[in-house]
């Protein structure tokens, strides 16, 4: 049984750091595609990163340069590290897993589980 369960969401200023996990059970992280997505209110949710096992990372254009997505295998998590927050990076910001190499990324669709998504405010 596959779980994810995001945290490390809250409320942070602007120009600040947040650094957001995603423990997984159930697999290994190393083996699926793990992606962060956010969702603002009325806002389709959209890719944030994604990085595969071979360690290849992938960002959305908004975020790269600000954002690091990284995994320890020893813990099963994944992490998002957030630097540089504007009101706009303020969402819900959800964990994903694919079981299989995904190309491209960004693809809501492409992950087949989710965490129930831990909220990222910017003042």
């Amino acid at each position: 049984h596959v779980q994810l369960v995001e945290s490390g969401g809250g409320l942070v200023q602007r120009g600040g750091s947040q650094r957001l996990s995603c423990a997984a059970s159930g697999y290994a992280v190393n083996t699926y595609c793990m992606g962060w997505f956010r969702q603002a209110p009325g806002a389709e949710r959209e890719a944030v990163a994604a990085i595969w096992p071979s360690d290849r990372r992938s960002y959305d254009d908004s975020v790269k340069g600000r954002f690091t997505i990284s995994q320890d295998n020893a813990k099963n998590t994944v992490y998002l590290a957030m630097n540089s927050l504007t009101p706009e990076d303020s969402a819900m910001y959800y964990c994903a897993a694919a079981p299989r190499y995904i190309d491209p990324w960004y693809i809501r669709g492409s992950y087949s589980y989710w965490g129930q998504g831990t909220q990222v405010t910017v003042s």
